[in-house]
């Protein structure tokens, strides 16, 4: 079972991805020119938000499944780069950028300019993303990567 909440986290990372590169390119036509904020506007960052809490979910089942929770707490994962990594590293920088994706959208909601939903859905979503790209296990970390796929090495 957990293999397969595993597939699907990795699988869903490339829907947030997705969700978040289209989000960040309708803010920033926005930004550019003078159009009204509209639900279109909105939608990619509906769907980015929830995405983004799925991940969560499934991120906090493989925390807890996989008992990373236990490494945690057992005070030896500071010293190893790989137990760091997912014991601490991965997760507080995913918990980071979902907060961010989801002041970013709040954004939208508020009495504000069109110009000012824009500009904060733009920066907060593309910090989100950057944090979000810095603690995926890519392939080419050495001690923690993972496949692209699921069940590619």
């Amino acid at each position: 079972m957990m293999t397969g909440v595993q597939h699907m986290h990795n699988l869903l990372r490339w829907v947030l991805l997705f969700f978040a590169l289209w989000t960040i390119i309708k803010s920033m036509s926005g930004m550019s020119g003078s159009r009204s904020f509209g639900s279109s506007d909105k939608k990619p960052a509906l769907f980015l938000m929830i995405t983004a809490d799925v991940q969560l979910l499934l991120g906090l089942v493989l925390y807890i499944g996989n008992g990373w929770f236990k490494v945690l707490t057992s005070g030896g994962a500071m010293a190893h780069a790989a137990q760091r990594f997912w014991a601490v590293e991965h997760i507080f920088g995913m918990l980071l950028s979902i907060i961010l994706i989801h002041v970013g959208y709040s954004a939208t909601k508020k009495d504000i300019s069109d110009k000012s939903k824009f500009s904060r859905l733009f920066w907060f979503t593309l910090i989100g993303l950057i944090i979000i790209l810095a603690t995926i296990p890519w392939p080419f970390r050495e001690a923690v990567g993972r496949g692209l796929f699921p069940g590619m090495s």
